[in-house]
Parts: structure tokens; sequence; C-alpha cells
């Protein structure tokens, strides 16, 4: 065999080499796009849902969405959640299939037995049950149904109703006003509670989305519940906007400490693992102090649930650190608790008592000013303390507090019934009120003096 034939042969099987690789890396490229793995993995009914949701341009991004999930990894269709039997409340016959038209967390159960007991027992699953409350009160008949519809139960959940018409079209289907709906808190047709949605949004039910911090901000945030705003402020939040690349948020396993350490989330410190602790979905788990009513009072266990909460900051402070921080975080909610919150308590229940306040809540200027001192600055004070924010606790917080309980609150009760206020200057939390002594003045005046060569008066 000659050189020159040889080296034909070697160019040959080089040729056919490379067009191999060409061609197995042209299937494995098309085999990754979103539809093409969908049809490896989904099973005849699932493919003919994609179909006519394709034919009909409906609804053809979830099921995109759906194709680059875990489910469709798994060969999880959309019968395994979607699939509806004789007798559901919510069965909507639908091109020849039984539909539930509300997947609820039983639905998730069949696969996620713990998670579906954890979140069962939390505050959030029963995140709708606020009716009688002031906030459904002003929401429902001082603004109205269609703003708490798209407002308040869009955090917190509505009750969904379904429909039955005997319409073959819309029997099965949920009513407006209680759908669309992926409140924390819904009450589903099935009897449970919440949905899995609020934060695994369909249908790519991302553990990487649900981890993100502004995943949780969807619905705390704002004047009277502003965590996001306050975890951006804090460093916990500086540190996450910086390394969040080093977040590692889409892994299978996410401990802190371990998996990662750049910064804590939400789900870090309420829900996340430790090397010392399991995850839950009992986002109440690891609260000490419940922040929301006009008094905060300790929970039942507080001290059991702080201790986990411990756990978590010990992974990055050290203890006198954690213990020390604790101690404030308690002061400041023992301030507004004695200092604001239960003086102008007493000041409300002696109005009604004399009739200068009516049964019927909102209807009194006063009413307002109240409302807003617990529910949004104080509440804002609370929330800045617990989470390491200082301009909330201070500027967004009791410095509204104080400004509106000395010059709105106070004097519109005393305007209502003379001498109610008089006990306040009794109080030794409220006796700067009576004027501060000359060292105080003076060293104010100093201080302004030397620093900006002015003069305050």
């Amino acid at each position: 065999m000659s050189l020159q034939f040889k080296k034909i042969i070697v160019a040959i099987f080089a040729v056919a080499f490379t067009a191999a690789v060409i061609i197995v890396g042209l299937i494995e490229k098309e085999r990754a796009k979103p539809e093409k793995a969908a049809v490896a993995y989904a099973d005849e009914a699932t493919k003919a849902c994609i179909r006519c949701h394709d034919e009909k341009h409906v609804a053809v991004d979830w099921s995109r969405q759906w194709e680059q999930s875990r489910h469709a990894q798994k060969g999880i269709g959309c019968m395994a959640c979607h699939e509806a039997k004789d007798g559901d409340p919510d069965l909507w016959l639908h091109e020849g299939y039984k539909i539930a038209t509300v997947p609820s967390p039983l639905d998730c159960k069949s696969c996620h037995e713990q998670q579906f007991k954890e979140f069962t027992e939390s505050h959030h699953a029963k995140a709708a049950q606020f009716i009688g409350s002031l906030d459904n009160i002003l929401g429902e008949i001082v603004e109205g149904s269609p703003a708490a519809n798209l407002g308040c139960k869009q955090c917190h959940g509505s009750t969904v109703q379904i429909q039955r018409t005997g319409d073959p079209k819309t029997d099965g289907l949920p009513l407006p006003g209680s759908w669309p709906n992926t409140g924390i808190g819904r009450v589903n047709p099935d009897g449970s509670l919440g949905t899995c949605t609020a934060c695994h949004t369909r249908h790519m039910f991302s553990k990487q989305q649900a981890r993100e911090p502004r995943t949780c901000g969807r619905c705390h945030m704002g004047p009277d519940h502003p965590q996001i705003e306050i975890y951006e402020e804090s460093k916990h939040g500086i540190m996450f906007a910086a390394w969040r690349d080093k977040m590692k948020l889409d892994a299978d396993e996410w401990i802190v400490g371990k998996t990662y350490t750049a910064a804590p989330t939400c789900v870090t410190c309420h829900m996340g693992a430790t090397p010392t602790m399991k995850g839950t979905h009992d986002v109440g788990a690891r609260i000490s102090w419940t922040l929301r009513p006009l008094f905060s009072k300790r929970l039942d266990n507080w001290q059991e649930k702080r201790d986990r909460m411990k756990k978590v900051c010990l992974e990055c402070h050290g203890q006198n650190w954690v213990d020390n921080y604790f101690v404030m975080f308690d002061d400041a909610v023992e301030l507004w608790n004695n200092k604001f919150a239960k003086p102008a308590n007493d000041i409300m229940e002696k109005l009604k008592a004399a009739g200068k306040v009516t049964p019927t809540p909102f209807d009194d200027p006063i009413e307002w000013t109240f409302y807003e001192l617990w529910h949004h600055e104080g509440r804002r004070a609370r929330h800045g303390a617990s989470m390491m924010g200082p301009d909330f606790t201070q500027w967004h917080g009791f410095y509204e507090v104080a400004k509106h309980f000395y010059t709105k609150f106070l004097p519109e009760a005393e305007r209502l019934l003379p001498g109610v206020t008089a006990g306040i200057n009794q109080l030794p939390e409220h006796a700067w009120r009576q004027g501060l002594t000359k060292e105080q003045i003076q060293q104010m005046l100093d201080f302004y003096q030397k620093r900006y060569q002015q003069r305050v008066q």
C-alpha cells in the first residue's frame, strides 16, 4: 500500500469523523429546543395538548415553559396535574378530556407530600382568612370589591368559585372576581388552601425563582409591609445584589454555608436548609414575634422558633453578635408596644366609650390616623428593626410614628374629648414633652454651632 493511498484513507476517515461530529451536534442542538424536548418526554395526552395550544395560539408560552421544567424532564405531563375525576368540583370537559381547571396543593401532594404538609400548616396557607379584619372592610366596603379582587386577594388569595351553567363551553370554569388568582392563601374548589404557584410560577415550577427575593417582594412590599424594600436596604440585600452570580440559585441542594456563602435571601432565613437544620415550607417556623397587629406579641413556642432562626444567623455571624441583635430587636418591639400602641389604643377606647367615635370603621378622621399609625408606620418600624433596615426603623418608621402620634393623633383626640390625652404626660416615655433641660438644649445648640457654624432655633 503506497503512502499516497494511506493518506487518502486517513483523509476519508477524518472527513467522515468530522461529519459525524457535526451531525450529532446538530441533532443534539435540535433536541435541546424546547418543542423537541417536549416530544421526547411527553406522553400522548401532553403531545395533544401542546399541538392544540400551538395551533390555536392559546397559552403557548405555558407549554414552552413546561418543556424547560423538571416536570418535563421526568415525564410529568399535563394530565398528571390537570386530570379531573367525575364529581370533582372543578371538572371541565375540554377537547375530550376531563380537566381540573384549578390544580391545587392536593395535586402537588401526590409527589411532594412533606412540602404539602409544611405549607398547609403555615401562616401562608391561611392568608385568605382575613374576613372581618379592618383590611378586608377597607378593601371590600370602603374601597369596593373590584379593588379588593385585583388588590388584596391577589396576594392573600380568593375563594375560587366554579360556575355550573350547563353549557359545555363554560360549565366548570372559574368565575371572574375569584379567578384568575394565585394568592398564597387561596381557597380552592377541592377545599385545600393555598397555591404552590404563588412562588413556583407555572409552568416551570422553578426552585430558582422561588429563591429570588423579588418573588417574595411581589406581596411583601409597600407602605404597610415593606420587607423587600427593607431587605434591599440591608447589608444582606446589598451583598445579594453584588454577589448574585455566586448564589447558585438553581442548585438542587441549596444549603447556606455549604452550597453558597455569598449572601442570605428571604428563603435562606425563613425556609432554607443549614448544615445542622433541614429546610421547611412553613415560613413561620422561625418567627418569634408577630409584627402585623396593633400590639406585637410573642408567638406560641417563640423561644424554639427563635432558636431555629439563630441557627441560620450563626452560619454567618458570631454568638455575641446574634444574641445582642435580638436583644436590640426585642427592645424596638417593646418600644412600639409600650410607648405608642398601648397609649393610643387606650385613647381610642375612651373615645368610643364616650360616643365620640362611631362603631363603623373609617367614618371618623381619627380612625384613619390611628389605622395608619399602627398598620403602616408602626409596622414599618418593627419590620425595619427585624431585618436590619436602619432607615425603615428610623425615618420611615419611628420618626413617622412619633410625628403623627404627637402632632396628629393626640391633637385630634383632644379636640374630640378634651382631657382624654392628659395621662400621656404622666408616662415617663413622654416626659420630654414637659420640656428639655437647659443642659440638653445647650448641648444641641453647641453641636450645630461647632459642626456647621449655624445656630438652630
